[in-house]
This record gives structure tokens, C-alpha cells and sequence, in this order.
């Protein structure tokens, strides 16, 4: 018995009132979205959470369908996507197991980064994802694309690779205890980290970064209604 993760305080950086992300055409609700609850989620939000900001992002992604109208496909990067989801039938059993590659991420991550953080153990889980990216790269895939829970499974991985990354950088970056993060080296609050969110995005070159960002300070009428609340 142990605990498990329920949901993450981050998603996609989305605009407030659209919910339009930062690529044309891509709008984002519920949990998905990243910004609304801060450091830690009531329970019980994240219904509402989608109704609310569904419904926003339902009203202008067609607002935007109507002034853009079609979006033609590049069928050069459809053949390289189809391609490479592919892959893994041509390694067949002969390729890394996919499973395993998973279960080793979700055992350094539940080791390294999980209740309670230290700054060593997650740059060592950095490393291991490293690791398990080269294997990543070779994983296989037996039978054919119906219903193959090992070829999912295979294309899977990358992006868990990713979100895990992405994970372990930001903790490592916010040295302090906030919400669903416990640092046992920062064990208490910063009054300064408070005012900043976490960005991750990939670069130019095609590497992650991560960077401190200001928060935009809170709208007069919110400033009001948290202090109805209080």
C-alpha cells in the first residue's frame, strides 16, 4: 500500500479568458490547463473547473474555426509522424520491452520524486531518465496496430518521458515547500517563490527549458472576492 498520484498542479499555459494555448488553434479545459488552482486543487473543483472553462474554450476555438477557417495538414510531417509511431513493429520482440521502460520510470519517479523531495535525489532521477530515454528509443512492438497495448504502450513512453522531466526540473527549480511540493532541504515557505509560477517550454534548439516567471498581479474585482472570503 502507498499512495499514488491523483492529479498535478501544472498543465498547459493557456490565455485566462479563451483558454487559447500558445499554438494557434489549440484550446485547453479542465485539468488539462495550467494556472487556476495554484499550488494544490480542492477536491470536488474539477468539475466545475471544466464546465466553466469548457465552455470557454468550446466558444473560441469556433470563433477561431470561423475566422481561419480550414487548416491544411503538412503530409510531409504526417508520413515522418506515421512513420515513427511505427517503429516499434519493425524492432518487434527483439526491442526493448516497453513495460519495463515504464515500470522503471514509475519507480524512480515514486523513489526520487515523490512525497518528499531532496535536490540530489531528483537530479539523480534526472539521470535516470536519461537513461530510460536511450532505452526508449528501442523499445518494440509484436502483432499488428489492433488493439496493441504494447505498441501504445511503446509510443506512450516518450511523452511520459517528457511530463516526468518536466516534473523533476521544475521541483528541482522552486527550492521551497508549497502546496502538493515538500522539499525536505527548503522545508518552509518563500514569500519571493509565492509570486513566481514555473514555465516549461521547449527551446529553439529543440531542448527543454525551465524558467521562474512573475505571476500578473490579481484583478482588482478577484482582490475583492478573496476578501468577501476571508
Amino acid at each position: 500500500m502507498g499512495p499514488t498520484t491523483h492529479y498535478m498542479m501544472g498543465g498547459i499555459r493557456v490565455d485566462g479568458d479563451s483558454q487559447a494555448s500558445t499554438i494557434p488553434g489549440l484550446f485547453v479545459a479542465g485539468e488539462a490547463a495550467a494556472g487556476l488552482h495554484g499550488a494544490n486543487r480542492l477536491g470536488g473543483n474539477s468539475l466545475s473547473d471544466l464546465l466553466v472553462f469548457g465552455r470557454r474554450a468550446g466558444r473560441y476555438a469556433a470563433a477561431f474555426a470561423k475566422a481561419n477557417g480550414t487548416v491544411g495538414v503538412d503530409e510531409t510531417e504526417l508520413q515522418t509522424a506515421a512513420k515513427t509511431a511505427l517503429l516499434p513493429f519493425e524492432r518487434g520482440a527483439s526491442g526493448e520491452n516497453p513495460y519495463q521502460v515504464q515500470y522503471d520510470l514509475q519507480d524512480a519517479m515514486h523513489n526520487l520524486v515523490g512525497i518528499v523531495r531532496t535536490e540530489s535525489e531528483m537530479r539523480q532521477a534526472l539521470e535516470v531518465i536519461e537513461q530510460l530515454r536511450a532505452r526508449a528509443e528501442r523499445v518494440g512492438a509484436a502483432g499488428n496496430c489492433e488493439y496493441n497495448n504494447g505498441w501504445h504502450t511503446a509510443i506512450d513512453v516518450g511523452n511520459l518521458l517528457i511530463v516526468a522531466e518536466a516534473i523533476t526540473r521544475a521541483a528541482v527549480l522552486r527550492k521551497e515547500s508549497r502546496g502538493a511540493q515538500f522539499r525536505e532541504d527548503f522545508p518552509g515557505k518563500d514569500a519571493e517563490w509565492g509570486k513566481h509560477n514555473i514555465v516549461v517550454k521547449r527551446g529553439a534548439d529543440g531542448e527543454m527549458q525551465v524558467e521562474k516567471r512573475l505571476l500578473p498581479p490579481i484583478p482588482d474585482e478577484l482582490k475583492a472576492v478573496i476578501e468577501e472570503m476571508k
